[in-house]
């Protein structure tokens, strides 16, 4: 962390603070470093190659116009780098109301049309000149790759069903399923990992993070993944009408008939579902972790509806997959069994809030100790989730020392309600107002949790009218 403050200082002649962000699930590590020339995220990875193609990839795209975190400096040995300050609003958390219930709102459609719509320039202005020998690990998408993922899908998840298959003839269907991936040699570059948790919503644009994993490819690919994510819970008429987005925002750059895009979309459909699949299965049945077998029925659910016209250039596959989707235990939409923690944000006065889940318990803590930002009328319009309330409340280091002591309790009472096989606990931070200290302690405690847990976290900030999920 010292060595990214270094860099602030090289870069800009000040000193900076920094403050750990939420880890993302890889082995790359995030920070805020805050000081006088401003707010910029601090990345700290083991992988030299992987962070060389995301800062080369980066600085080409952001030659190109394109709406992504500009790399500002690089450590000499690249294992760190500084990049621009994007905020902390995710597409996955902007919509997370949608995705939970399935059904989205305006405003979440409208943020949905606008990140398929933006993708056809990244993948077409951001190929322009490219060198594609600085993607890693490889530079493009090739027969390989197509069979690492259908083999993925084979032995992690449809061996782990039980279900009897001739291995001979289902590689058959895989070898043609792979040709017809690759028929189309299109000089573009593909994401690999396009969906909503690669994207930052700032200023009501979205703009792309994490692409380090991409290369040249196919369009079908990205689009695919994106409308076809199995628990964004997409209803058939905001499918279609992404699609429709991107074929519109795709004429500047391709002609191409829309009949034939949804023609060849279906086969990458298929193809990334199975690739979902592998993972769910891996994860889940491999790795024992209960968040991905909840989520297969979602994957098979997508399957279905694809398999309502047969795949007829894959015969055995396309039998192999019916008998799949339609097994008893995939048939109903799995309970998600995790513990759940809601954390709210509240004000004394108001009163302590109630527990709905009938369990009782949990914990109150009391903020009003902390340094109040309330007292100061510069204050009084901003909260505890504004850059300038956060930079006052950890000024003097008073509420960070307050949350090491919060994370120390509430992590043993997760991990033991986790191995109790308990479903909620709720964490309630009060203060004065409800608007500034509760508020900035039950963030920073959800992110925690959410990085550190296999849970479910969601987050009510009572007196702001604020809930979300993570």
């Amino acid at each position: 962390m010292q060595q990214l403050c270094d860099l602030y200082r090289k870069l800009t002649g000040t000193d900076a603070v920094a403050e750990p962000l939420p880890s993302s699930g890889s082995h790359r590590r995030y920070f805020r470093l805050s000081g006088p020339s401003g707010q910029m995220i601090g990345v700290i990875g083991t992988s030299v190659d992987e962070n060389k193609a995301f800062t080369g990839l980066d600085r080409h795209f952001a030659s190109k116009g394109l709406r992504v975190p500009k790399v500002l400096a690089i450590s000499e040995d690249h294992t760190r780098y500084l990049q621009e300050d994007l905020g902390n609003v995710l597409l996955f958390d902007a919509v997370a109301e949608g995705r939970e219930n399935g059904r989205y709102s305006p405003e979440e459609r409208e943020l949905l049309i606008k990140t398929i719509s933006s993708l056809p320039a990244l993948q077409f202005k951001g190929a322009e000149g490219l060198d594609w020998n600085i993607c890693w690990p490889e530079p493009a998408f090739d027969g390989r790759l197509v069979m690492f993922d259908l083999n993925y899908f084979k032995y992690c998840f449809l061996k782990a069903t039980g279900l009897e298959f001739d291995e001979i003839r289902l590689q058959d269907d895989f070898e043609k399923l792979r040709d017809d991936l690759l028929c189309d040699d299109t000089d573009t570059f593909m994401y690999r990992d396009f969906q909503s948790r690669n994207v930052m919503v700032k200023d009501g644009e979205p703009w792309f993070i994490d692409f380090q994993g991409g290369r040249r490819g196919p369009i079908w690919y990205d689009v695919a993944s994106f409308i076809w994510q199995a628990r964004a819970r997409y209803p058939e008429d905001l499918r279609e009408e992404m699609v429709a987005a991107y074929l519109e925002a795709l004429k500047p750059y391709m002609d191409i008939d829309p009949a034939r895009f949804r023609e060849r979309l279906r086969i990458f459909v298929l193809f990334r579902t199975l690739q979902v699949l592998g993972a769910y299965g891996f994860r889940g049945y491999f790795e024992k972790k209960p968040h991905f077998i909840a989520s297969v029925p979602y994957a098979l659910g997508n399957l279905r509806r694809l398999l309502r016209t047969p795949f007829e250039r894959y015969p055995y596959l396309n039998g192999l997959l019916l008998l799949l989707a339609n097994m008893p235990e995939f048939n109903t939409m799995a309970d998600d069994k995790r513990l759940e923690v809601r954390i709210f944000s509240f004000a004394y006065k108001k009163g302590i809030p109630a527990d709905t889940s009938g369990n009782g318990g949990g914990y109150v803590f009391d903020c009003r100790a902390i340094n109040n930002p309330g007292k100061f009328e510069r204050f009084r319009k901003f909260t505890g989730l504004d850059p300038e309330v956060i930079e006052y409340l950890e000024d003097d280091g008073g509420v960070l020392t307050f949350l090491d002591h919060v994370y120390a309790l509430v992590d043993a009472h997760a991990k033991r309600f986790i191995e109790r096989k308990f479903t909620h606990l709720q964490v309630c931070m009060g203060c004065t107002g409800g608007q500034h200290r509760s508020v900035y302690c039950a963030e920073h405690l959800a992110a925690h949790l959410a990085s550190k847990f296999d849970i479910k976290v969601v987050v009510n900030h009572r007196e702001l009218g604020i809930e979300k999920i993570l």
